[in-house]
């Protein structure tokens, strides 16, 4: 038995070897960076880097948004009063923060194939919108300032 465990627990992390190109999509690992990472200059750079984030054809990102807020306030957005139709989706609810939350929007100027992407850092406060699920915010849609 403790055989079959070892075998089975060696599968396991030898498949997550093997698919290290997948994606991960969760709202924090894509958009949440708190406490803010402390590289001052080059921080989209850095940050896009890190998290590889890019597009499905391995572009660069046009734009990209790190939040700078605790994920218990993110998560609160849910349960915001401002409940509105997304933007982007005509079935889809979207939920408005209630506060501003502190912000960088990184902005591409250089680049077109990940990993080489040049990003500007503009630094923001404003009001986050986000999708939800029971569980809390699925993804990202924009934010109003």
């Amino acid at each position: 038995m403790i055989f079959m465990v070892a075998i089975f627990l060696m599968l396991l992390f030898w498949e997550n070897e093997v698919n290290e190109d997948a994606v991960v999509t969760s709202i924090e690992h894509l958009h949440v960076d708190y406490p803010q990472n402390g590289v001052p200059l080059r921080y989209c750079n850095y940050m896009i880097l890190q998290r590889v984030l890019r597009e499905h054809d391995h572009t660069c990102k046009k734009t990209h948004v790190f939040i700078h807020e605790r994920p218990q306030k993110i998560n609160s957005i849910c349960t915001s009063s401002k409940k509105m139709v997304c933007p982007n989706y005509s079935d889809i609810f979207c939920f408005q923060s209630e506060t501003r939350f502190r912000m960088t929007v990184c902005q591409l100027i250089d680049g077109t194939k990940y990993p080489a992407c040049r990003y500007k850092v503009s630094p923001r406060e404003g009001f986050v919108i986000v999708t939800c699920d029971d569980l809390g915010p699925v993804s990202f849609q924009g934010y109003v300032e």
